[in-house]
């Protein structure tokens, strides 16, 4: 036999592997991308908001909407998600988390408490649809898209 031909049975064979190898990792990456996305799915975080009812500061307007985040700050200082400009509130005053399929309220130790319907918490309570939440002077409404 020719080396030529035997040199170019091996390329081809070689090649061929290659594109053999090259295949079945990205069909790997494929089938782990739509598990991935499949769990994702199963976690939604449903979508709310915080409308303020009440309120004894010219800051923060009646009826103004602040969007529930995974993680949503509430507080005075300005890196709050939640930018309360009320003397009575802490600068990190409390926070509203979602975990284990549950919206939590949880005070951050602030010096006037927070108030989950009329209640003040001292450790983080479940927030339900229509909840209001008091921090300091200003009345918080919770609404989830669904319930809207």
């Amino acid at each position: 036999m020719n080396e030529g031909l035997i040199l170019l049975a091996l390329r081809l064979g070689a090649a061929l592997l290659l594109m053999i190898y090259t295949g079945s990792i990205l069909l790997l990456l494929w089938r782990d991308f739509r598990v991935t996305t499949r769990e994702i799915e199963k976690q939604h975080i449903p979508r709310g908001h915080l409308r303020v009812l009440a309120s004894d500061t010219d800051s923060v307007q009646l009826d103004a909407e602040f969007p529930l985040l995974p993680l949503t700050s509430l507080g005075r200082a300005p890196t709050n998600t939640v930018h309360l400009t009320d003397s009575f509130a802490s600068n990190e005053h409390a926070i509203i988390a979602y975990r284990s399929g549950n919206w939590w309220l949880e005070d951050r130790n602030s010096s006037n408490g927070t108030y989950l319907n009329g209640t003040r918490i001292s450790e983080p309570t479940i927030v339900n649809d229509n909840d209001l939440i008091n921090v300091g002077r200003i009345t918080l409404k919770v609404q989830f898209e669904s319930a809207r």
